[in-house]
């Protein structure tokens, strides 16, 4: 072997171990991540100045292998948050700082974390896969001793004693939603029923969900019917996830 083919053999040996090496790193990063972010493909971004801040900020990611970098595709919208601001979710809660919340039933608190997005749902008629009608029946129970916690469900199957929220007198903001698949704790009394619906007004804070206009709702429903992700953090806690999500 010539000189000039060993310096080129060498080269070939150590650009292959950079790329062993950088892609070995990436998949230890992919396995850090948070399961539900881990191999996901679209991210709904949502991040409030403070964590007792009701407004908030909205953006959408999309990549094309959770190998791959996150890419923005679109602007940043406005949307809300609870009452109270959000609380770190019991399942999230390693993440918390000193003086930082925890989520727990009935605070007007959304859920700080990342978790998938689950079904759509609305009053109004929908043809999308497993769309969930809501009727005059329809409940979603925030019992936490009940078996049905968490649970959109009928009334008729629960019983009039059991405490849950009637999604049909929810108006305007459950016309149109989608079901965030909140991974509650009874025993912790954790939280149930967080959704993404329908804000009642620009301002106006919700019971612990994520709200927006109802045609970003509708747009929504349509950029998360492949799968998608969902994140609701402070914007200081964004970096805590770092690799795993978006940088600020």
């Amino acid at each position: 072997m010539t000189p000039a083919m060993r310096h080129a053999a060498g080269l070939s040996a150590a650009m292959a171990v950079a790329i062993a090496s950088s892609t070995a790193a990436a998949q230890a990063q992919l396995q850090a991540c948070p399961a539900p972010l881990a191999a996901a493909r679209r991210l709904v971004l949502v991040t409030a100045r403070t964590m007792s801040d009701t407004s908030a900020e909205m953006r959408l990611y999309e990549r094309a292998s959770p190998a791959e970098p996150w890419r923005a595709v679109a602007p940043s919208e406005p949307a809300l948050l609870g009452k109270a601001g959000m609380g770190w979710s019991h399942f999230f809660r390693r993440f918390a700082r000193a003086n930082e919340p925890l989520k727990v039933e009935h605070d007007k608190r959304a859920p700080a974390g990342i978790y998938p997005i689950g079904r759509s749902f609305g009053i109004l008629p929908s043809s999308r896969p497993d769309h969930i009608p809501v009727t005059s029946d329809t409940v979603c129970v925030d019992e936490p001793a009940s078996p049905q916690y968490n649970t959109i469900t009928s009334r008729k199957l629960i019983g009039p004693q059991v405490s849950a929220e009637n999604m049909s007198r929810a108006l305007p903001m459950y016309r149109r939603g989608l079901v965030v698949d909140y991974p509650t704790d009874r025993k912790a009394q954790a939280g149930s029923c967080i959704f993404i619906h329908v804000w009642r007004s620009p301002t106006t804070g919700t019971a612990g969900c994520v709200a927006l206009p109802e045609h970003r709702v509708e747009a929504l429903q349509e950029f998360a019917s492949g799968g998608a992700v969902i994140a609701i953090l402070p914007q200081q806690a964004v970096g805590r996830f770092a690799g795993c999500l978006p940088a600020p």
